[in-house]
């Protein structure tokens, strides 16, 4: 099944990785679901707040 989903590597500390766990186990989601979930509801916040968040495309 194809995605547009791109992958990176994200460096936490112990901690938080451990904190940011718990908090998607409490959910029901995996770790990076979680992750991905929490980004959204901030940019969707932002945008709320500030207007859309445009990303500027590099020319090919």
């Amino acid at each position: 099944m194809a995605t547009n989903k791109r992958v990176f590597t994200l460096r936490l500390e112990d901690e938080i990785f451990d904190k940011i766990g718990l908090l998607a186990t409490q959910e029901h989601r995996s770790l990076t679901n979680y992750i991905e979930y929490v980004l959204l509801k901030h940019i969707t916040e932002i945008e709320n707040e500030s207007g859309e968040i445009k990303p500027i495309k590099e020319e090919e």
